[in-house]
């Protein structure tokens, strides 16, 4: 799932409940709690590594990476059309996915 709140940066700073909320309903920024007496990350930090997370998210999920592997068939479906069509069918059948969704 594409990360949405600063919370999903939080947990890959530091291990363990680190951190919390003075009021769990609006978690914000000026919300944020350090518990286990370490500093308090920017509110840029946070900013900057939510952002980092949804781009890193979005180049796996939304790129020709993700479509393509999305529409090859399964590994077991390769190697049966290679071994009843030849390599030269098997190019073909691949190669049409990457024609589809080409390398930017």
């Amino acid at each position: 799932m594409r990360p949405t709140h600063i919370e999903d940066y939080l947990v890959t700073v530091r291990t363990g409940q680190w951190f919390g909320w003075s009021d769990s309903s609006n978690k914000i920024y000026a919300n944020l709690v350090v518990l286990d007496g370490g500093s308090k990350p920017t509110e840029s930090d946070c900013t900057n590594g939510l952002k980092a997370l949804q781009d890193a998210w979005d180049l796996e999920n939304d790129s020709y990476k993700s479509q393509r592997r999305a529409e090859y068939p399964s590994i077991v479906d390769q190697l049966d059309d290679i071994y009843h069509n030849g390599i030269d069918a098997w190019k073909a059948t691949i190669k049409a996915t990457k024609d589809k969704y080409p390398k930017p």
